[in-house]
Order: C-alpha cells, then sequence, then structure tokens
C-alpha cells in the first residue's frame, strides 16, 4: 500500500509534476525528427545498443533544476544523471525520454516519465507525450488521460489477450526469455515496440499484458499509479513490487495476471 498524504499536499506534488512535464516538452521536441548526434552510452551489460541525446540531457535538467529550486529536501534518480539525496524520504523518479530508440527513429511512441516515490512506493506518475500532447496521470487510486477517466479491459483468457513488449532482446537468461515465449505463443495478438506507451494503452483499455525485464526503477516507477488507478496490476514476475524494475508484467485484468504469473514465476523460482 502506498503512504498517504493529506490531500493539499498530494494535489500540491501532482501540480508540480505537471510543471516537471511541461519543461521536459520543449526539451524534447526541438529535437524530435532532427537530425543531430545519437551517442551510444555502452552501458548494457548484454553490450547492445544504448542510445541518448541531447533532448534526454536535456529534459532531465530542466526537471532536475525545478525539482532543487522548489523542493530542495527532495530527492531526485534519473536516468541521465544519476541518483542526488539518497537519504531522502520523498524522491522523483523521472525518466526524461522513456524510448529514445523511438524518438531516434521519428516514432511518436516514447514519453517523459515522472513518478514521486516516498518511501519505496510511488504514490503518483505522469507519463506525457509530448508530439500527440497526451498525458496520462495515476494519482489518489484514479487515472486520467486529460478528463478522461482510464479503466483496462476485462480480459481473463491468454488466447484472448493483446501482450506488448519493447523488445524480445530484453530478457538476460535463456530461461526468461523460454518463460516469455510460453506467455507470448499462447496470446491473440503479440507485439513489440511501445516502451512506456504501450503500458498506458493498457490503462486506457487496447492492451492486455505488458511483459519485460531489464528495466530500471525509473522505466516502470511512474507507470504503476497510472495502471493501478485504471484497475490493472503491476508486479514483478515473482508476484512480488514492481518499484525496482527488473522482470515486470502489468495486466489489465487481475484474472489474467493470476494466470500468467505462475507461467513467469518458474524463470525466477
Amino acid at each position: 500500500m502506498a503512504p498517504t498524504f493529506p490531500p493539499a499536499e498530494l494535489k500540491e506534488y501532482l501540480a508540480f509534476a505537471h510543471c516537471l512535464a511541461d519543461a521536459a516538452r520543449p526539451e524534447i521536441m526541438r529535437h524530435f525528427r532532427v537530425h543531430s548526434v545519437v551517442e551510444d552510452k555502452a552501458d548494457r551489460e548484454d553490450g547492445g545498443y544504448s542510445p541518448v541525446t541531447a533532448a534526454d540531457r536535456g529534459a532531465e535538467a530542466a526537471m532536475r533544476a525545478l525539482i532543487r529550486a522548489r523542493y530542495p529536501e527532495h530527492g531526485i534518480m534519473g536516468e541521465e544523471h544519476g541518483h542526488e539525496g539518497t537519504r531522502a524520504r520523498l524522491t522523483w523518479v523521472i525518466d526524461p525520454l522513456d524510448g529514445t530508440r523511438a524518438f531516434i527513429s521519428g516514432l511518436p511512441l516514447f514519453g517523459t516519465l515522472i513518478a514521486l516515490n516516498v518511501d519505496g512506493k510511488p504514490v503518483l506518475g505522469i507519463m506525457d507525450q509530448p508530439v500527440l500532447k497526451e498525458r496520462f496521470v495515476g494519482c489518489a487510486g484514479a487515472s486520467y488521460l486529460g478528463e478522461q477517466r482510464l479503466k483496462t479491459r476485462p480480459c481473463t483468457r491468454l488466447d484472448q489477450a493483446t501482450l506488448f513488449c519493447t523488445e524480445p532482446d530484453m530478457f538476460g537468461q535463456a530461461r526468461e526469455r523460454a518463460a516469455f515465449d510460453a506467455v507470448a505463443g499462447r496470446v491473440r495478438l503479440r507485439r513489440f515496440g511501445g516502451d512506456c506507451y504501450a503500458y498506458c494503452m493498457l490503462a486506457l483499455g487496447f492492451v492486455d499484458l505488458v511483459v519485460e525485464g531489464s528495466l530500471k526503477p525509473w522505466d516502470i516507477q511512474a507507470l504503476i499509479p497510472i495502471i493501478e488507478g485504471a484497475g490493472g496490476v503491476v508486479t514483478g514476475w515473482d508476484g512480488g513490487p514492481a518499484e525496482a524494475g527488473g522482470l515486470v508484467v502489468a495486466a489489465g485484468d487481475p484474472r489474467l495476471h493470476a494466470k500468467v504469473l505462475p507461467l513467469l514465476a518458474e524463470a525466477v523460482g
């Protein structure tokens, strides 16, 4: 159970999270579909391509500057510039551009992820898609896209499910890939790509499962309140909390999650 705040305090933090997303948007958009330098961070354990752009770094720097100015006592954990304020009870967990590979390919399937983590749990989350001008918000047990309340769709059968995964190469061990294939081979529709956008389509009721691996905390924390506020479930493959990343499964219908989890849990047992 995530910590609770007085409504006025939570409203203040949510308003500030919107300010962070507003600051990141122009930093990203001025680089979108512009041919510019793309660096390889070379930080993947498997040696795979790990791109970073001026948009990633500029958007995170803009958000960090706002956090330091407004809440200097809060911690910040970000993909590009590390973790500061590690002893803080309240930490902003930010991924300025989740889906950099889509971004450098000219595809609008990326987003800015912003979470406020309290005592190890995200209490609010935002996914902002600046090209489409869509902002998904999860807070206080509810999720929204603009004024639209989000609701996952019912789906209890794997053979009726739509499953997303960013890429099949994100599973670090053969048994993890085998467990993914065991699930993916039984669904009605399997799609790759999407990054954070796929999770939001789950919250919107168009996707039933997202099964992924090798996630970092900033990849998933903002998405947890969005999915849970829409009625979905997000856990690790072992059924435990997903806040730390790693192997993650999200389901729109808790009944489907209960059926999928044993198939995945074998890989981490």
